[in-house]
């Protein structure tokens, strides 16, 4: 039986770490956008070269408190090396730079759809035929996508344009560090990668801060809290309540994460920033999720029928 189709029932336990996940990664891109938009003080590499190394340290403490190995093989720190800095400066850092132009729920929505293109770039990667109902779903995703991107692109021009490629390539180096970690698998626990995915995307934003010359960060308060939020938070407390959350309930039910941070992010984005919600970012929205919903479905069911 493969581990998507464990059997583990569905808990009180498990759903509350869970709901920790829906909130605190809906809510990062609010506070990404907290600390890099005009005025703030961080710049988006700068705020990448903050953060990662803080949480990496603080979590590898942590596995070396628990006695987990942390020594790693050649092979491990080639694959935590590649998806690490993939993850955190490729994607991550794009979503940065571009959350300095773009309102933090549109940047989520496009983001948000990670797991077409993993299913995409997997289909190919394992070089398997897809369904067609899977391939329906993905260009139902690709279409909200298109909804999104497609508008703006026609009267964008310098910076806004680039913002919004930005938007679209930071989930395909996402998917591809994931990747990386499935088809070369490590043999650490998942507390322990996560500490080395955040130095080694440290290193690579500490790189793109002096190559791009960005000023020293000079934060102002808000700056300074999203920042502690985005640390605490984001990629400490949320990423174990992941772990978690694996561990306690069907991957399936546990990966429902990736549809519903887009539309924590719409809404938090409309509380605390007024950033509009129009007709067309609810249709892009309503269908990007339907092609994830899809998504996730054609590949639970085709596994259960592998099993």
């Amino acid at each position: 039986m493969s581990p998507l189709n464990q059997q583990k029932s569905v808990t009180a336990k498990g759903l509350a770490y869970l709901s920790i996940v829906y909130l605190v990664w809906g809510s990062t891109y609010l506070a990404i956008r907290f600390a890099v938009r005009e005025g703030s003080g961080i710049s988006p590499f700068a705020l990448g070269a903050m953060r990662t190394p803080i949480a990496g340290i603080a979590l590898l403490a942590w596995a070396m408190l628990r006695r987990m190995r942390i020594r790693l093989t050649q092979s491990e720190i080639v694959t935590l090396a590649l998806a690490g800095l993939l993850m955190w400066p490729a994607a991550n850092g794009l979503v940065n730079w571009a959350e300095q132009r773009a309102d933090s729920s549109y940047a989520a929505l496009l983001v948000g759809a990670i797991p077409i293109w993993t299913a995409l770039i997997d289909s190919i990667w394992r070089k398997q035929r897809m369904s067609w109902r899977l391939i329906s779903f993905l260009l139902i995703g690709f279409a909200g996508v298109g909804m999104l991107a497609i508008p703006r692109l026609l009267v964008a021009e310098g910076a806004d344009l680039a913002t919004i490629l930005m938007l679209i390539a930071a989930p395909i180096c996402w998917s591809v560090g994931t990747l990386l970690q499935v088809h070369r698998p490590v043999g650490v626990t998942p507390l322990v990668s996560s500490a080395y995915l955040h130095l080694m995307g440290a290193i690579g934003f500490t790189v793109l801060f002096l190559a791009t010359r960005e000023p020293w960060p000079n934060p102002s308060i808000q700056a300074w809290g999203a920042l502690a939020y985005l640390v605490i938070a984001g990629s400490i407390i949320a990423f174990t309540a992941y772990v978690r959350t694996l561990k306690l309930l069907p991957t399936h039910i546990a990966m429902t994460f990736a549809y519903v941070n887009p539309v924590v992010a719409v809404i938090l984005g409309w509380i605390f920033l007024r950033e509009s919600v129009s007709v067309a970012v609810l249709a892009g929205m309503s269908l990007i999720l339907i092609g994830i919903w899809g998504v996730f479905r054609e590949r639970f069911q085709a596994d259960t029928a592998g099993d």
